[in-house]
């Protein structure tokens, strides 16, 4: 179709698959070269590190580094080294790429208008806010919009860690509280917590860098002699502390857990996988306990502009997964910048079925911005969902196809969707090639399957965009 124009977006573990996808400019007709690369070895942790010590010398060095060099080694399998805004002028058959984050502060602390936050090759900036710069000047300082200091633009190595670390936020330690933790969980028990879920997750990826037995012996080793610290059950104890006792006897928990690692690390045997230890430690440790994520040069640093919300007024903004907010991209495609009239949502969101697009019908509502109707009745099928769902756009709002990967088409029951869900969760990673395989052709069968429904919502769309043109 002429003048139509293809937009992929993406927020969280997504993102990664984006960045992996687009550094081969054929990749939307070269799929299975992509796959075979997924399944392949990945980068030796070696390689992961050298990078760090690079990234290590600049000003906004933070965990975000960390994570996002080691889940592109260990998961994506390779060190992606471009910058997004090279993609502005390479292959235009493929669809246009949209990243997406949230700001911090702004997504604690502030209004709606200073959370969404989105890369494209061209631009980046605040997506309620209409406020953007050049893709190749964001980290770049700035005062009152004027360009002071023009920073390196950051690699797609870096920028996968800010899209896709869900660590950042606090809320995720839920998953790690441990049975005997009795007592409320305030701000001191969290830092130990986050600190433990952040170590854990740093162990797995790091081991996914990694072939040497021994090495891998030993990394499990840590593992377990964090577990057995933070499983040891200590519920009689802190039933007879009070608030500030315990507050004092979890600081000294965090040191220890912190103490421990230290402890490993110089215990191994001499050699390249000390060494990365060594300088791994050296640089996380410190970082974890000062808990700095995302940390990016706020291009609206002293900007006169009413609409800048508070949260927005530092040097700094620090950007962290947009699925913390909403699993899936659609802020970024409502309204009329884009003026999107066909949005197809292939669904495998951890999570309650539709709880993305209700979350997004309401984002909607909050910023005044068009969404199709959507019924609630369709949440009485959350647990075994249809394979295919289409809410109509009447007049401005776009028509939403949204496809559940696992439905009654593949899975018996809802058990069986809850099974699948739970094999194929974010952290049982890197996937093996076989549950590639298998989620590939899942979705594309989801696809074939509804063939026809795509085609007729893409003519009718079609149809309403000449309408609209017309008129």
């Amino acid at each position: 179709m002429l003048n139509t124009l293809l937009y992929i977006g993406g927020v969280s573990g997504s993102t990664w698959s984006m960045a992996f996808l687009y550094n081969d400019p054929q990749w939307s007709s070269n799929m299975d070269e992509a796959v075979s690369k997924l399944s392949g070895p990945g980068v030796e942790l070696e390689h992961a590190v050298a990078w760090l010590a690079e990234q290590s010398k600049e000003e906004c060095f933070s965990l975000t580094d960390i994570w996002g060099v080691l889940t592109s080694a260990g998961i994506m399998k390779q060190l992606d080294k471009r910058h997004l805004s090279e993609e502005a002028s390479r292959n235009a058959t493929n669809p246009y790429p949209i990243y997406c984050a949230l700001e911090k502060h702004c997504f604690s602390h502030g209004p709606l208008q200073g959370k969404w936050f989105e890369v494209s090759p061209h631009e980046a900036g605040f997506t309620e806010l209409n406020l953007f710069v050049e893709t190749s000047l964001l980290g770049s300082k700035f005062h009152n919009g004027e360009l002071i200091e023009k920073k390196p633009e950051m690699d797609m190595i870096r920028l996968q860690g800010v899209l896709g670390c869900a660590l950042a936020h606090e809320e995720v330690i839920r998953d790690v509280i441990p049975p005997w933790l009795n007592v409320p969980i305030g701000d001191v028990t969290t830092e130990y917590l986050r600190l433990y879920n952040v170590l854990r997750n740093l162990i797995t990826l790091t081991s996914s860098t990694i072939q040497d037995p021994t090495a891998l012996s030993e990394l499990e080793k840590l593992q377990k002699i964090l577990d057995d610290k933070v499983n040891h059950n200590e519920s009689v104890l802190m039933e007879s502390l009070d608030p500030e006792e315990r507050k004092i006897l979890f600081q000294q928990r965090s040191l220890g857990l912190v103490r421990a690692v230290e402890i490993w690390g110089q215990s191994l045997e001499d050699g390249t996988f000390k060494t990365s230890v060594s300088f791994l430690t050296k640089q996380v440790l410190p970082l974890i306990l000062k808990w700095e994520w995302g940390t990016t040069s706020n291009f609206l640093y002293q900007f006169q502009n009413d609409s800048v919300p508070d949260c927005l007024q530092t040097k700094e903004f620090h950007l962290i997964d947009a699925g913390l907010l909403i699993n899936m991209a659609y802020p970024s495609f409502l309204g009329e910048k884009r003026d999107i009239d066909l949005i197809i949502a292939p669904e495998s969101s951890a999570g309650i079925m539709f709880e993305t697009l209700i979350l997004a019908r309401n984002y909607a509502a909050e910023v005044n911005k068009p969404f199709p109707q959507i019924d609630d009745k369709i949440l009485e099928e959350s647990n075994w969902p249809k394979d295919c769902y289409v809410f109509e756009g009447k007049e401005k709002e776009p028509t939403i196809i949204y496809m559940p990967l696992f439905n009654q088409q593949n899975c018996k029951d809802a058990e069986e969707v809850r099974e699948k869900m739970k094999e194929f969760s974010t952290f049982h990673l890197p996937f093996s090639e076989e549950k590639i395989n298998f989620l590939l052709e899942t979705a594309k069968t989801n696809m074939k399957n509804n063939r026809e429904i795509v085609l007729r919502e893409m003519r009718k769309a079609a149809l309403r965009r000449m309408r609209k043109m017309s008129g």
